[in-house]
């Protein structure tokens, strides 16, 4: 069982919306990345492309019966957006955010951050997203 989780999620698309894939990086309390996944899910927005993300991530967390999840996330809008500080418009995203709010009530606890791209495990994220995408694309 574990009890907290560390995710990094990351989507992206070439082209908006162009083809896109969606990668995380999950890590246990130790620092240790106890997973790490990515697929390529077709066409799609950026913006859908993270949310994606998020929820393949907030669904391994689930089998992972985590308890506590930080989810870390380059995207500012879709972090503020699942924090309340901004509404959501778009029809499509409003579905997606909706699945993420769902899966939220499964946990004790949830937080979303915004980090830069630059962060270490998100650009590894990025990584797995353009190498699915590049093995898709060719």
């Amino acid at each position: 069982m574990t009890q907290k989780l560390f995710i990094y999620s990351d989507g992206g698309a070439r082209g908006n919306p162009g083809p896109a894939a969606i990668a995380f990086l999950a890590l246990n309390q130790r620092g240790e990345i106890i997973k790490a996944d990515s697929r390529f899910i077709g066409e799609r927005t950026n913006n859908q492309a993270e949310y994606e993300a998020l929820l393949l991530a907030l669904n391994f967390a689930h089998q992972a019966r985590a308890q506590e999840v930080i989810c870390y996330l380059d995207s500012e809008l879709v972090v503020k957006q699942l924090n309340g500080e901004y509404s959501v418009k778009n029809r499509e995203l409003q579905q997606l955010w909706r699945k993420v709010s769902e899966l939220k009530a499964g946990f004790q606890s949830i937080r979303f951050v915004n980090v830069p791209r630059s962060n270490t495990y998100i650009s590894r994220a990025d990584a797995l997203v353009n190498r699915s995408l590049d093995a898709e694309t060719k």
